[in-house]
């Protein structure tokens, strides 16, 4: 009896020094992620290395930077497909594109990109309406691995027949195999899509803003971080935004408890799609 509260107890030592660690010797900061979150995709790491202890990963990632590499993997979700939630484009097409319309340059910025998918619905939903030519998109992650399949633009062809669906939900123009050529199993995306888009590394932990941009996506990132984390990430994308510009989050993410609500309007509420006040 009472065993169990204290191994809890010395995880959450470990885990903390691993992530201290982790600062110290890579610069990578995830003291702020929602803690449940954390633990459970260390303790995924932690079987997939055999490791016994978080002390024995936090050993082996300060000294193996090979292996704090692939533990990246297992702290960055990875988990995306092009046009997730079709509502959402559907709101951006028909109630963000009128206005968007009426500016003669355009930028906007996917922030936690990841593999890329995302900024790829975009980029096919702007040339459909004739956006493309004017926009240039900023793609941002911290996992340089995912920053490299976002500008490579190739997907597993079994993922492409949902992308398919979700592409006509969405309002598609046009057939998505327009965009894409199969070859070896994969779909490799016309380059095109991507020769006015820019990633780069860019961590809302602990990175300013580069630019000011008219339209801001950040799906699915804020769940995994804790309230002071989302408050940080909140204020970067308010100074990021024109005024008047628009704010895109996850449909289980919301504005309603940030320190920066007041600085926005709902402006299609059921996609959690906000706009800053003038």
């Amino acid at each position: 009896m009472g065993t169990l509260p204290v191994r809890h107890e010395t995880e959450d030592i470990e885990i903390r020094l691993l992530l201290e660690g982790i600062v110290q010797k890579y610069h990578y900061d995830f003291r702020g992620y929602a803690m449940a979150s954390i633990k459970r995709r260390l303790r995924q790491a932690r079987d997939h290395f055999d490791c016994r202890t978080y002390s024995q990963l936090q050993e082996r990632v300060l000294h193996e930077p090979k292996l704090f590499a692939a533990l990246l993997s297992f702290l960055t979700v990875q988990v995306s497909e092009l046009f997730r939630d079709p509502a959402y484009f559907i709101a951006i097409r028909e109630l963000l594109v009128p206005h968007l319309r009426t500016y003669p340059s355009l930028k906007v910025w996917v922030a936690g990109c990841s593999a890329g998918e995302e900024l790829m619905s975009l980029a096919i939903l702007f040339r459909e309406e004739e956006l493309e030519d004017r926009t240039l998109f900023y793609g941002t992650d911290i996992n340089p691995q995912a920053l490299q399949r976002a500008e490579a633009g190739i997907y597993d062809l079994d993922r492409i027949s949902l992308f398919t669906e979700n592409h006509r939900l969405a309002g598609g123009k046009s057939s998505l195999s327009n965009y894409y050529t199969a070859a070896y199993g994969s779909a490799v995306f016309d380059k095109s899509l991507r020769r006015r888009a820019v990633f780069s590394d860019h961590s809302l932990v602990s990175d300013q803003v580069f630019a000011e941009v008219q339209l801001i996506c950040c799906r699915n990132v804020l769940i995994y971080f804790d309230r002071g984390l989302q408050d940080r990430a909140v204020g970067l994308f308010k100074e990021s935004l024109t005024r008047k510009g628009f704010l895109g989050l996850g449909s289980k993410e919301s504005l309603r408890f940030s320190a920066h609500v007041d600085a926005f309007d709902d402006f299609v509420h059921s996609e959690r799609i906000y706009q800053k006040r003038g």
